[in-house]
C-alpha cells in the first residue's frame, strides 16, 4: 500500500464529477488500500478517490473505533431530517472549518471491495456526516459549497478550536482556488 498525496482546493480534479467504476477488480482493491493508508496518514475519517487525484467513484471511511471500509459507486438513496454541523472540515481544505446543514438520517448504497451491493444507514452521527461529505466529493462538491454564508467558514490558527478565528475576508478561499487554477492553466 502507498500513501498518496492529498489534492487541495484549486485542483480541478476536485470539481469534476468522478466516473463510475465498471468492475471491482484487483486494481480497485489496490486503490482502496492506498486510500485507507492515505486517509490514516492524514488523520482523516474519510477520503474520496478524487482527493488523491483519481477521478473514480470510490470512497473510504474510517470512523474512530470502527474498521475502515470502502464504497464503490456510492449513491445517497434516502435522506431525511436536518442537523447543523458546527465544525466540518476536509483534508482538501486544510486549516479551515465550517458550519453547514446536512441531513440527519441517510441511506447510502454502493459496492464493497468484493463488488457486492451494500447499504449503509446512519443517523445523527459522524458516519452520517462523513457519508454525505464523501459522496459530495465524488460528485465534484466540497463542503465549502454548502455553507449558508462564507461567514460560516473559520480559519484555524493551529489545530485547536479554542484558537479559531472567523475568516476576515470570506472571498479569500475562493480567490485561493482561482489562483491555484490559474497557476495550473485551468480557466474557471
Amino acid at each position: 500500500m502507498t500513501v498518496r498525496p492529498i489534492r487541495y482546493l484549486g485542483d480541478p480534479v476536485l470539481r469534476q464529477p468522478a466516473k463510475r467504476v465498471r468492475q471491482v477488480d484487483d486494481a480497485i482493491r489496490r486503490l482502496i488500500g492506498d486510500m485507507i493508508e492515505s486517509m490514516h496518514a492524514a488523520q482523516g475519517v474519510g477520503l474520496a478517490a478524487p482527493q488523491i487525484g483519481v477521478p473514480l467513484r470510490v470512497v473510504v471511511l474510517g470512523i474512530p473505533d470502527e474498521e475502515p471500509f470502502a464504497l464503490v459507486n456510492p449513491v445517497i438513496v434516502r435522506q431525511s431530517g436536518t442537523r447543523r454541523m458546527e465544525h466540518e472540515g476536509c483534508l482538501s481544505v486544510p486549516g479551515y472549518r465550517g458550519s453547514l446543514t446536512r441531513a440527519d438520517r441517510v441511506v447510502v448504497r454502493g459496492l464493497d471491495e468484493q463488488g457486492k451491493e451494500r447499504r449503509i444507514r446512519a443517523e445523527g452521527n459522524l458516519l452520517a456526516q462523513a457519508l454525505q461529505h464523501e459522496v459530495d466529493h465524488v460528485n465534484g462538491v466540497l463542503y465549502v459549497d454548502r455553507l449558508d454564508s462564507r461567514d460560516d467558514l473559520v480559519k484555524l490558527d493551529g489545530t485547536d478550536w479554542a484558537t479559531a478565528q472567523p475568516v476576515q475576508e470570506p472571498a479569500a478561499l475562493a480567490q485561493q482556488e482561482t489562483q491555484s487554477a490559474a497557476a495550473d492553466g485551468v480557466a474557471r
